[in-house]
C-alpha cells in the first residue's frame, strides 16, 4: 500500500464517515494519526449519563439474549468473522493509520478478530457443565453455566480492535452483552466495529438492540462503567496504575475484574541456544509496535559465553530495521502513538545512562519530514545490572541488556519484575527449558521456549499474574468469567435423606 491513503474515502468504506466530522466540532474528541500527526476528525463524547442509559439498554438486551440458545448466539458471531474478513484490508489499514502500528500487524489483529469468532463459535455448543456423584440415593447432581450479564470492556490505544474482539465474541456467545470503552487514542477503530456488527445484527432475527454498545469519552466515562452494579463483570486492559485504581472500585461492590495489565517481559538466553533464531525473535518482540505492546521484550539476559557474539549480530539486526509511515510496505517500526509517549522514552533512556547503562539508538528521526509525529530508532542499552530503571515498564521500544552466569540465579532476576505477563528461554538444553517451565522458573502467566514473549495466540489463555492482574482472555476456559455456574440437585426418590448423613427426624 501507497504511504498515501484516501482517509475519508477509508472511513466511508466502514461506515464511519458520518461519526467522524471536521476536527473543529465543538465538545468532540479529536483524534490524530501518530503516522504524521495531522486530524483524522472528531468523533462524540459520551458523558457518566449516558453511559447509565446504555447499561439500561443493555440489561433490556440482556434479558432476551439470554434465552437465546448458545448455538443460534454463535451464528450470529460466526457472520460477524465474515463481514471481517470482508472489510479485513480497509479496517486492518484504519488500525494502523489510528494506532501507528505497521500494516502487517494492523491486518494481523483484524485477523486475531477474525480467529476469535471461529474460537467462539465453537465455543458456543461447548459450554459444558459437569455430571457429580451424589452420596444420596435417588439423586443427581449437576453443574451448569448461564449469562452472567452485561459486560463492560475497557481497551488500550495499541490493540484497538483486538482486545475487544476476545471479550465481546466470547461474552456474546455465553449470553451477555458488552459496553466498550475504547482508548481515547483510538475511538474510530471503536466505532468501526460497531457498524460492522450493527450491520450484521440488524439482520439476524434473534438479536435484540445493543448487545454492543461503544461509550466514547475520558477517564469518568469509564469509571461510571465500573462503578455500576448492573455491570457483573468489567475487563479492563491498560497499566498498572489503571487497573489498581479500577479493582478497588469493582471490588467494593462485589463484582468481577478481568484485567489485563503491564508486563516488563524478559528473554533468557542460554549458552546452548540457537543465536540466529534468538535474534529474529529478539528483533520483533522488542520493535514490533514500536514496543508498544504489553508483550513486548523488554529485559533480555544473555550467558555470559555467548553475550559478546550475540550483541553484535543484534546490534548490526537493530541497524538494519526500516522505520517509516507504517503504511508503506517495507517498513517495519512505525511512530509511537503520541509526544507523551516520546517524552517518556528519552526519560527512561536519561535515567538509564545515569545508572551506568551504555544506550545504542533511541534517537528521534524523520522530524524534518513528519514534526508532529514521533519516530524514533529502537534502543539496545546495555547495563551492568538490573538496576531501577530495567524493573520499570516503558512503553518504548527499549530493550535492556545485561550478562549472567547462573541459571538459578537469572531466574531470580528474571521473576523479580512486579509484573508476570510473558517470558522465554532460549536454549537447546532439555533440562534448561523444563526447569524454566517448572514450578520453580517463570512465574508469568505466559512461558516460551525457543519463541519470544510476543505474539500470543487465541487458542491459548492470555494473561499474567502478580501485577498484571491475573486476567485471562481468549482460549481454553476463559469462557467462564463471562458466565455465573449453578450447582444443581435433583431428587428422583421418595425419600429426604440428608447430606453427610445427618439425621432430622
Amino acid at each position: 500500500m501507497s504511504t498515501t491513503i484516501d482517509r475519508q474515502a477509508l472511513l466511508t468504506r466502514l461506515g464511519v464517515a458520518d461519526d467522524v466530522a471536521a476536527s473543529d466540532n465543538p465538545g468532540a474528541l479529536a483524534v490524530r494519526s501518530p503516522v504524521d500527526g495531522a486530524p483524522i476528525g472528531s468523533v462524540a463524547v459520551q458523558t457518566p449519563a449516558d453511559v447509565k442509559d446504555a447499561i439500561g439498554r443493555a440489561e433490556a438486551a440482556f434479558h432476551a439474549w439470554r434465552s437465546v440458545p448458545a448455538p443460534k448466539r454463535g451464528e450470529l458471531v460466526r457472520r460477524f468473522g465474515d463481514a471481517l474478513r470482508a472489510h479485513k484490508d480497509d479496517l486492518g489499514a484504519l488500525v494502523s493509520l489510528e494506532c501507528g502500528k505497521i500494516l502487517q500487524e494492523g491486518l494481523g489483529e483484524v485477523q486475531e478478530m477474525i480467529d476469535i469468532c471461529d474460537f467462539a463459535v465453537g465455543l458456543s455448543r461447548q459450554l459444558y457443565g459437569l455430571t457429580i456423584a451424589s452420596e444420596r440415593e435417588g439423586h443427581r447432581m449437576m453443574e451448569t453455566w448461564h449469562p452472567l450479564g452485561p459486560v463492560g470492556v475497557i481497551s488500550a490505544f495499541n490493540f484497538p480492535v483486538a482486545v475487544w474482539a476476545w471479550n465481546f465474541t466470547i461474552a456474546a456467545v455465553c449470553g451477555d452483552p458488552v459496553i466498550w470503552k475504547p482508548s481515547e487514542k483510538t475511538p474510530i477503530t471503536a466505532l468501526a466495529c460497531q457498524r460492522l456488527w450493527e450491520s450484521v445484527a440488524g439482520d439476524y432475527e434473534h438479536a435484540p438492540e445493543h448487545l454492543s454498545q461503544v461509550a466514547v469519552g475520558p477517564a469518568d466515562v469509564g469509571e461510571a462503567l465500573v462503578r455500576d452494579p448492573r455491570v457483573p463483570l468489567i475487563s479492563a486492559t491498560g497499566s498498572c496504575r489503571m487497573g489498581r485504581s479500577v479493582a478497588p472500585v469493582v471490588a467494593a461492590r462485589l463484582g468481577r475484574c478481568l484485567l489485563e495489565l503491564g508486563g516488563n517481559n524478559g528473554m533468557i538466553v542460554a549458552p546452548s541456544a540457537d543465536l540466529e533464531l534468538a535474534v529474529r525473535a529478539i528483533l520483533f518482540s522488542a520493535v514490533g509496535t514500536t514496543g508498544q505492546r504489553c508483550t513486548s521484550l523488554r529485559r533480555l539476559f544473555v550467558h555470559e559465553d555467548v553475550y559478546d557474539t550475540l550483541l553484535p549480530r543484534l546490534k548490526s539486526a537493530y541497524r538494519g530495521v526500516r522505520i517509516g509511515s507504517p503504511l508503506a510496505d517495507d517498513t517495519l517500526v512505525g511512530p509511537l502513538i503520541d509526544g507523551d509517549s516520546h517524552a517518556r522514552m528519552e526519560a527512561a533512556l536519561a535515567q538509564a545512562r545515569a545508572e551506568g547503562g551504555d544506550v545504542h539508538g533511541g534517537a528521534r528521526v524523520l522530524e524534518q519530514e513528519h514534526p508532529e509525529a514521533f519516530y524514533v530508532e529502537p534502543a539496545i542499552v546495555e547495563m551492568p545490572g538490573q538496576s531501577a530503571i530495567v524493573l520499570e515498564e516503558t512503553f518504548a521500544p527499549i530493550l535492556y541488556a545485561m550478562r549472567y552466569r547462573d541459571l538459578d540465579a537469572v531466574i531470580a532476576l528474571h521473576n523479580a519484575a512486579e509484573q508476570g505477563l510473558s517470558s522465554c528461554i532460549f536454549t537447546t538444553d532439555l533440562r534448561e527449558a523444563e526447569r524454566f517451565l517448572s514450578p520453580s522458573g517463570s512465574d508469568c502467566g505466559i512461558a516460551n521456549v525457543n519463541i519470544g514473549p510476543s505474539g500470543a495466540e487465541i487458542g491459548g489463555a492470555f494473561g499474567g499474574e502478580k501485577a498484571t492482574g491475573g486476567g485471562r482472555e481468549a482460549g481454553s476456559d476463559s469462557w467462564k468469567a463471562y458466565m455465573r455456574r449453578a450447582t444443581n440437585t435433583v431428587n428422583y426418590s421418595n425419600a429426604l435423606p440428608l447430606a453427610q448423613g445427618i439425621k432430622f427426624d
